[in-house]
Protein backbone atom coordinates (compact mmCIF):
# COMPACT_ATOMS: atom_id res chain seq x y z
CA UNK A 1 0.00 0.00 0.00
CA UNK A 2 1.52 3.43 -0.82
CA UNK A 3 2.32 5.80 2.17
CA UNK A 4 -0.41 8.16 2.81
CA UNK A 5 -0.34 11.96 1.49
CA UNK A 6 -1.49 12.90 4.94
CA UNK A 7 0.91 13.60 7.63
CA UNK A 8 1.88 10.51 9.61
CA UNK A 9 3.52 12.47 12.37
CA UNK A 10 3.06 15.36 14.27
CA UNK A 11 4.33 19.16 13.80
CA UNK A 12 7.36 20.62 15.34
CA UNK A 13 6.48 22.77 18.63
CA UNK A 14 4.48 26.08 17.91
CA UNK A 15 6.08 28.07 20.23
CA UNK A 16 9.09 27.52 21.32
CA UNK A 17 11.21 29.44 24.15
CA UNK A 18 13.97 31.25 23.45
CA UNK A 19 17.15 29.65 25.27
CA UNK A 20 17.87 30.90 28.93
CA UNK A 21 20.91 29.24 29.87
CA UNK A 22 23.19 30.37 27.81
CA UNK A 23 23.55 32.79 25.05
CA UNK A 24 24.74 30.73 21.76
CA UNK A 25 27.80 32.64 20.51
CA UNK A 26 27.83 34.67 16.81
CA UNK A 27 27.73 32.23 13.94
CA UNK A 28 26.82 29.24 16.66
CA UNK A 29 25.28 26.17 13.87
CA UNK A 30 22.49 24.00 14.47
CA UNK A 31 24.40 20.92 12.79
CA UNK A 32 21.51 18.78 12.03
CA UNK A 33 18.37 19.92 11.08
CA UNK A 34 16.18 19.06 8.31
CA UNK A 35 13.56 20.75 5.49
CA UNK A 36 10.43 18.97 4.47
CA UNK A 37 8.55 19.89 1.46
CA UNK A 38 6.78 22.00 1.02
CA UNK A 39 5.11 18.68 -0.46
CA UNK A 40 3.56 20.89 -3.12
CA UNK A 41 6.80 22.03 -4.85
CA UNK A 42 9.16 19.35 -3.23
CA UNK A 43 7.36 15.95 -3.32
CA UNK A 44 8.20 13.16 -0.98
CA UNK A 45 9.47 10.18 -1.82
CA UNK A 46 6.92 7.01 -2.87
CA UNK A 47 8.59 4.97 -0.33
CA UNK A 48 8.57 7.00 2.95
CA UNK A 49 8.32 5.19 5.89
CA UNK A 50 6.71 8.31 7.24
CA UNK A 51 5.02 11.38 5.68
CA UNK A 52 5.70 14.49 7.64
CA UNK A 53 3.93 17.83 7.86
CA UNK A 54 5.40 20.63 5.30
CA UNK A 55 8.03 22.08 7.60
CA UNK A 56 10.22 24.27 4.86
CA UNK A 57 13.04 26.72 4.95
CA UNK A 58 11.22 29.52 6.29
CA UNK A 59 10.21 28.15 9.79
CA UNK A 60 13.68 26.76 9.87
CA UNK A 61 15.06 29.92 9.56
CA UNK A 62 12.20 31.46 11.94
CA UNK A 63 13.28 28.77 14.72
CA UNK A 64 17.02 29.71 14.61
CA UNK A 65 16.11 33.70 14.61
CA UNK A 66 14.67 32.65 18.19
CA UNK A 67 17.63 30.29 19.47
CA UNK A 68 19.98 32.62 18.64
CA UNK A 69 21.52 30.24 15.58
CA UNK A 70 23.16 31.75 12.40
CA UNK A 71 24.49 28.88 10.71
CA UNK A 72 23.26 24.91 9.80
CA UNK A 73 24.04 22.01 8.51
CA UNK A 74 20.60 20.36 6.42
CA UNK A 75 20.41 16.57 7.05
CA UNK A 76 18.53 14.47 3.79
CA UNK A 77 15.98 12.64 5.45
CA UNK A 78 14.58 9.06 4.11
CA UNK A 79 11.14 11.03 3.59
CA UNK A 80 12.87 12.64 0.64
CA UNK A 81 14.79 9.80 -0.35
CA UNK A 82 17.55 10.66 -2.92
CA UNK A 83 15.56 13.78 -3.96
CA UNK A 84 17.78 16.45 -2.49
CA UNK A 85 15.81 19.75 -4.22
CA UNK A 86 13.92 20.56 -0.93
CA UNK A 87 17.16 20.55 1.18
CA UNK A 88 19.25 22.33 -2.09
CA UNK A 89 16.55 25.08 -2.31
CA UNK A 90 17.69 26.12 1.05
CA UNK A 91 20.95 25.94 0.77
CA UNK A 92 20.56 28.46 -2.38
CA UNK A 93 18.41 30.79 -0.18
CA UNK A 94 20.97 30.89 2.75
CA UNK A 95 23.72 32.20 0.51
CA UNK A 96 26.38 30.22 2.46
CA UNK A 97 25.44 30.20 5.70
CA UNK A 98 23.94 26.47 5.43
CA UNK A 99 25.73 23.56 4.61
CA UNK A 100 23.91 20.37 3.69
CA UNK A 101 24.70 16.18 3.66
CA UNK A 102 23.04 14.48 0.98
CA UNK A 103 21.35 10.98 0.42
CA UNK A 104 22.73 9.79 -3.35
CA UNK A 105 22.15 6.32 -4.77
CA UNK A 106 24.34 4.39 -7.24
CA UNK A 107 22.72 6.18 -9.98
CA UNK A 108 23.53 9.57 -9.29
CA UNK A 109 26.18 11.03 -11.70
CA UNK A 110 29.49 12.51 -11.22
CA UNK A 111 27.51 15.58 -12.72
CA UNK A 112 25.06 15.61 -10.00
CA UNK A 113 27.78 14.49 -6.97
CA UNK A 114 29.95 18.16 -8.51
CA UNK A 115 25.99 20.05 -8.84
CA UNK A 116 25.32 19.43 -5.18
CA UNK A 117 29.31 20.31 -3.77
CA UNK A 118 28.24 23.43 -5.77
CA UNK A 119 25.41 24.17 -4.11
CA UNK A 120 27.10 23.49 -0.32
CA UNK A 121 26.64 19.82 0.09
CA UNK A 122 29.90 18.10 2.28
CA UNK A 123 28.41 15.13 2.95
CA UNK A 124 26.46 11.98 2.34
CA UNK A 125 24.43 9.93 4.76
CA UNK A 126 23.31 7.10 5.13
CA UNK A 127 20.28 5.41 7.01
CA UNK A 128 20.87 1.95 8.47
CA UNK A 129 17.54 2.12 11.09
CA UNK A 130 15.61 -0.85 10.90
CA UNK A 131 12.04 0.71 11.60
CA UNK A 132 12.91 3.24 8.60
CA UNK A 133 13.63 0.60 6.17
CA UNK A 134 17.83 0.26 6.45
CA UNK A 135 20.42 0.79 4.07
CA UNK A 136 22.44 -1.09 1.31
CA UNK A 137 26.09 -1.48 2.74
CA UNK A 138 27.30 -1.85 -0.70
CA UNK A 139 26.09 1.32 -1.92
CA UNK A 140 26.95 2.59 1.29
CA UNK A 141 30.66 2.01 0.83
CA UNK A 142 30.34 2.77 -3.10
CA UNK A 143 29.61 6.13 -2.34
CA UNK A 144 32.38 6.54 0.23
CA UNK A 145 34.37 6.21 -2.73
CA UNK A 146 32.92 8.36 -4.86
CA UNK A 147 32.50 11.57 -2.38
CA UNK A 148 36.00 10.88 -0.70
CA UNK A 149 38.06 12.72 -3.62
CA UNK A 150 35.76 15.91 -3.05
CA UNK A 151 36.51 15.87 0.41
CA UNK A 152 33.45 15.00 1.67
CA UNK A 153 32.39 12.78 5.02
CA UNK A 154 30.18 10.02 5.07
CA UNK A 155 27.14 10.23 7.69
CA UNK A 156 25.57 6.96 9.19
CA UNK A 157 22.40 6.93 11.38
CA UNK A 158 22.11 3.79 12.70
CA UNK A 159 20.26 1.70 15.77
CA UNK A 160 22.79 1.46 18.85
CA UNK A 161 23.05 -2.33 18.64
CA UNK A 162 24.75 -2.46 15.28
CA UNK A 163 27.46 0.13 16.03
CA UNK A 164 30.09 -3.16 17.32
CA UNK A 165 29.66 -4.68 13.84
CA UNK A 166 29.16 -1.63 12.07
CA UNK A 167 32.63 0.19 13.35
CA UNK A 168 34.88 -1.99 10.70
CA UNK A 169 33.39 -0.46 8.21
CA UNK A 170 33.66 2.81 9.51
CA UNK A 171 37.09 2.52 10.37
CA UNK A 172 37.79 1.14 6.50
CA UNK A 173 36.05 4.25 4.98
CA UNK A 174 38.51 6.45 2.99
CA UNK A 175 36.99 9.76 4.33
CA UNK A 176 36.09 11.17 7.56
CA UNK A 177 32.58 10.13 9.02
CA UNK A 178 29.80 10.83 11.51
CA UNK A 179 27.81 9.12 13.81
CA UNK A 180 24.32 10.52 14.36
CA UNK A 181 22.38 10.86 17.84
CA UNK A 182 24.93 8.99 19.73
CA UNK A 183 24.74 6.04 17.91
CA UNK A 184 20.97 5.87 19.52
CA UNK A 185 22.17 4.88 22.48
CA UNK A 186 19.39 4.66 25.34
CA UNK A 187 20.18 6.66 28.09
CA UNK A 188 18.88 3.96 30.37
CA UNK A 189 22.03 1.73 29.81
CA UNK A 190 24.33 4.23 30.66
CA UNK A 191 28.46 5.23 30.21
CA UNK A 192 28.80 1.20 30.99
CA UNK A 193 26.45 -0.32 27.98
CA UNK A 194 28.42 -2.49 25.49
CA UNK A 195 27.55 -0.34 22.88
CA UNK A 196 28.43 3.20 23.99
CA UNK A 197 31.81 1.60 24.62
CA UNK A 198 31.73 0.81 21.41
CA UNK A 199 30.86 4.46 20.16
CA UNK A 200 33.95 5.62 22.52
CA UNK A 201 36.59 3.12 21.24
CA UNK A 202 35.51 4.00 17.74
CA UNK A 203 35.83 7.88 18.58
CA UNK A 204 39.38 7.52 19.11
CA UNK A 205 40.11 7.56 15.27
CA UNK A 206 40.71 10.58 14.14
CA UNK A 207 38.23 10.37 11.46
CA UNK A 208 35.61 9.91 14.18
CA UNK A 209 33.01 12.68 14.84
CA UNK A 210 29.46 11.99 16.27
CA UNK A 211 26.60 14.37 17.07
CA UNK A 212 25.42 14.65 20.82
CA UNK A 213 22.13 15.51 19.21
CA UNK A 214 18.28 13.54 19.48
CA UNK A 215 18.26 13.64 23.63
CA UNK A 216 14.68 13.48 22.91
CA UNK A 217 15.29 10.07 21.42
CA UNK A 218 17.73 8.81 23.86
CA UNK A 219 15.97 9.74 27.18
CA UNK A 220 14.18 7.27 28.84
CA UNK A 221 10.81 9.10 29.68
CA UNK A 222 10.96 10.70 26.12
CA UNK A 223 10.36 13.94 28.29
CA UNK A 224 11.95 16.65 29.68
CA UNK A 225 14.53 17.40 31.03
CA UNK A 226 16.61 14.51 29.35
CA UNK A 227 19.30 14.98 32.38
CA UNK A 228 19.78 11.05 31.84
CA UNK A 229 21.67 12.01 28.58
CA UNK A 230 23.82 13.98 29.67
CA UNK A 231 26.70 11.33 30.96
CA UNK A 232 26.67 10.29 27.38
CA UNK A 233 27.21 13.65 25.92
CA UNK A 234 29.97 14.76 28.69
CA UNK A 235 31.86 11.45 28.42
CA UNK A 236 31.94 12.33 24.39
CA UNK A 237 33.04 15.54 25.04
CA UNK A 238 35.70 14.34 26.91
CA UNK A 239 36.76 11.87 24.95
CA UNK A 240 36.96 13.99 21.39
CA UNK A 241 36.14 17.37 22.14
CA UNK A 242 37.27 18.48 18.78
CA UNK A 243 35.03 16.22 17.12
CA UNK A 244 31.77 16.57 18.38
CA UNK A 245 28.77 18.20 16.77
CA UNK A 246 25.24 19.32 18.06
CA UNK A 247 22.13 19.70 16.29
CA UNK A 248 18.25 20.27 17.64
CA UNK A 249 17.42 17.50 14.76
CA UNK A 250 14.15 20.15 13.97
CA UNK A 251 11.58 19.10 13.13
CA UNK A 252 11.81 15.93 14.73
CA UNK A 253 10.39 13.33 12.93
CA UNK A 254 9.60 10.38 14.66
CA UNK A 255 9.82 11.31 18.48
CA UNK A 256 7.68 9.57 21.27
CA UNK A 257 6.96 13.37 22.64
CA UNK A 258 7.79 16.85 20.39
CA UNK A 259 10.54 18.85 22.43
CA UNK A 260 10.78 22.25 23.05
CA UNK A 261 13.75 23.78 21.09
CA UNK A 262 14.75 26.46 23.48
CA UNK A 263 14.72 23.20 26.02
CA UNK A 264 17.50 21.27 23.41
CA UNK A 265 19.52 24.61 23.62
CA UNK A 266 19.70 24.91 27.02
CA UNK A 267 20.76 21.53 27.50
CA UNK A 268 23.98 22.29 25.50
CA UNK A 269 24.72 23.66 29.03
CA UNK A 270 24.45 21.19 30.84
CA UNK A 271 26.05 18.62 28.11
CA UNK A 272 29.24 21.62 28.11
CA UNK A 273 28.90 23.61 30.94
CA UNK A 274 32.62 25.24 30.10
CA UNK A 275 31.35 28.10 27.83
CA UNK A 276 35.12 27.14 25.73
CA UNK A 277 33.65 23.36 24.87
CA UNK A 278 30.64 24.83 24.02
CA UNK A 279 31.89 27.33 21.50
CA UNK A 280 34.20 24.90 19.93
CA UNK A 281 30.96 22.74 19.64
CA UNK A 282 28.59 25.49 18.28
CA UNK A 283 31.50 27.52 16.38
CA UNK A 284 35.05 25.94 15.99
CA UNK A 285 34.18 22.40 14.62
CA UNK A 286 31.04 22.76 11.95
CA UNK A 287 33.26 25.74 10.90
CA UNK A 288 36.41 23.17 10.24
CA UNK A 289 34.09 20.09 8.58
CA UNK A 290 31.40 22.70 6.71
CA UNK A 291 34.20 25.16 5.85
CA UNK A 292 30.90 28.71 6.15
CA UNK A 293 31.51 31.00 4.33
CA UNK A 294 29.61 33.48 5.95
Amino acid sequence: MPPSSSPSIPPPHPDPHPPVAFTPPPDACDAHCHVFGPASRFPFAAGRAYTPPDAGVEQLQALHERMGLSRAVLVQASCHGTDNSAMVDALQRAQGRYAGVAMIGDNCSESEIDRLHDAGVRGARFNFVRHLGGGDLGDFKGAARRVASRGWHMVVHLDAADLADFSSVLLGLPCPFIVDHMARVAASGGVGQPPFTALLELMEDERAWVKISGAERLTAGGRPPYDDVAPLASALIAAAGDRILWGTDWPHPNVRHMPDDGDLVDLLAVFAPDEEDRNRILVDNPQRLYDFIT
